[in-house]
């Protein structure tokens, strides 16, 4: 079966699509073309790698006129009348049929961890029309592993549509930062280097944060935000949101009526979706005050920012395993995202920070990106099911290690890093639980290298075998959440938020079980918040200025039974 995985997908396999490979640099129009004719048909489905490119279509179509669902592992925004979706990749939909569907960043079906959720998108959407989006990379791939599927497969390249120019000096002093720019970092030690030069704000900002932003993207909030959300607060929420929000505002007023030179937006990995997404929108708005971006390599996953410059920091990044140079795929993806076509800068600048690392830049710009070979799969629980048979008194960490040994694949694949959700299994098989069951927490969007993330799966499958049901309140204490006062205080409201996620995913998918999704989103809602607060009140801080009264530990956010096994 893992030799033929288009056989997985009958009812794609009914079809005769008609696949349009859309392939070309960043910021050449392939996803714009790909949504209007997106836009113009009867049914649809967009499938993005992130939940803030998802948000981005919904929001796009809607206001088009064109009713469309947003539908993310821990989202489900219906709207009246809607035949459109925009979700993200894992939950692309392949048992409906489509008139037509999008699958953006389709090169990255060669990704280790996640490539095996393109691949199940690009072979299983049931659509008259399926348009791929992506690096030029992807085309010969994607060219054979369709042609057992009788598919009839096109390509449409694409050229830059505004220039991009590589400077020849580095950036040299942080004097020289500009209204636009953005600088992309890949590490805590990376962002230490980032030291106070002259009267720069955005230099300040920067070095205040670097002790504990492990992957950047910051963008702040306007008074007038804030204020709104303080009102939502009291009506969502409670009063102390309400409180604190509002000294937010004041705190921020105050900041506009002092600052220096620019004030910074940033956004890193951990930070929460909902946060991520209205740092973008602050970056992007004109009048806003916040002109600088810190960010991670997140950037180059498609986001539509208005960049003018994009300035690295290194030209190295830890990978998991190693230290390593940046490839030239994502150094061509972060530095194609200066001059977006439309914006306010409409000729794209890039350069380092330090002189030693133009000449890998400007090699990898003039170099192609290397050719994929493999697409990632992963089984889905019908051939583990099925597998099992053959292993009756087994475990699902046996079935799916002697499934992942024996398994015959196709030159065209590779099986998907399978490290997390055997470390799951591993701990779930002790559980008196079904195998689907198993296999569902096995799939669940944890970190299991975070200690916090990884004891809520741990609670939450224990309750689920030991009672059916799940409450919040039983390994969770809502309204004891605060403003962190450290850096390691901040790291652990971002893993309760990757906990009360978890919740939210679990919900939509065992529903009667875990009947409190929604006071896990309103919790959520709140660590998003407080974790802006920390970087406005102690991230924007200025040297001298008074340091805010230390307030007591995050500990006591989780209830006793979870912090005895942290």
């Amino acid at each position: 079966m893992f030799s033929r995985p288009h056989t997985w997908y009958p009812l794609a396999r009914k079809k005769v699509r008609k696949v349009t490979l859309h392939v070309g640099p960043t910021n050449s129009g392939k996803t714009y073309h790909a949504l209007k004719r997106l836009e113009s048909c009867s049914s649809g489905i967009y499938c993005g790698p992130l939940r803030l490119l998802a948000w981005e279509v919904a929001n796009r179509l809607n206001k088009a006129k064109v009713p469309c669902d947003l539908i993310t592992g821990q989202e489900r925004e219906e709207v009246d009348g809607a035949k459109h979706k925009a979700v993200t990749v894992e939950m692309a939909d392949v048992i409906s049929d489509y008139e037509c569907a999008i699958i953006d960043e389709i090169q990255m079906l060669g990704c280790k961890t996640r490539g095996f959720s393109f691949t199940r998108a690009l072979l299983g959407i049931s659509a008259d029309e399926l348009h791929l989006c992506g690096d030029p990379a992807a085309v010969p791939l994607i060219q054979e592993i369709l042609k057992v599927t009788g598919d009839d497969v096109k390509v449409q390249s694409y050229e830059r549509l505004s220039p991009l120019v590589p400077l020849k000096v580095p950036l040299g002093s942080f004097s020289n930062i500009q209204k636009g720019d953005c600088i992309v970092t890949f590490s805590r030690r990376e962002i230490y280097r980032l030291k106070y030069e002259g009267n720069v704000a955005i230099k300040k900002l920067v070095n205040s944060c670097s002790g504990y932003l492990p992957k950047l993207t910051f963008i702040g909030l306007s008074r007038a935000v804030l204020r709104n959300w303080s009102i939502a607060a009291v009506s969502n929420f409670d009063m102390v949101l309400h409180r604190r929000t509002q000294a937010v505002a004041d705190s921020f007023e105050a900041k506009i009526e002092t600052g220096g030179k620019h004030l910074c937006s940033v956004v890193y990995g951990s930070l929460p979706p909902e946060t991520r997404t209205r740092q973008a929108t602050m970056f992007n708005d004109a009048t806003s005050e916040f002109d600088v971006l810190v960010a991670s390599d997140a950037i180059g996953m498609g986001l539509n920012l208005n960049i003018s410059r994009i300035i690295f920091s290194t030209m190295q990044k830890f990978d998991g395993s190693e230290m390593r140079d940046l490839t030239v795929p994502e150094i061509k993806q972060i530095a194609g995202r200066a001059g977006r076509y439309g914006s306010h800068f409409p000729v794209g600048e890039v350069t380092c920070l330090d002189p030693e690392d133009l000449p890998l830049l400007h090699s990898s710009l003039k170099s192609p990106s290397p050719t994929l070979e493999c697409a990632g799969l992963f089984p889905n629980f019908d051939l583990i099911f099925m597998y099992s048979r053959l292993l009756p008194k087994s475990g699902l960490h046996e079935i799916l290690e002697h499934f992942l040994e024996n398994a015959k694949l196709s030159e065209n694949y590779f099986i998907a890093n399978c490290e997390e959700v055997l470390k799951v299994a591993a701990y779930i098989d002790e559980l008196p639980l079904g195998l689907q069951d198993k296999y569902l927490f096995c799939i669940s969007p944890v970190d299991m290298n975070d200690d916090i993330s990884s004891q809520g799966l741990t609670q939450f499958a224990q309750n689920y075998a030991e009672k059916g049901i799940v409450r919040l309140k039983e390994i969770f204490t809502p309204g004891t959440l605060q403003v962190p006062k450290t850096p390691g205080a901040l790291r652990e409201l971002e893993s309760i938020h990757k906990v009360l996620d978890l919740y939210v995913w679990l919900s939509y998918r065992l529903e009667e079980s875990f009947p409190d999704r929604e006071l896990a989103s309103s919790q959520k809602a709140i660590c998003s918040l407080l974790i802006e607060e920390f970087l406005e009140r102690l991230g924007w801080q200025n040297p001298g200025a008074k340091r805010i009264r230390p307030r007591r530990s995050l500990t006591s956010l989780l209830s006793q039974n979870v912090r005895q096994h942290l």
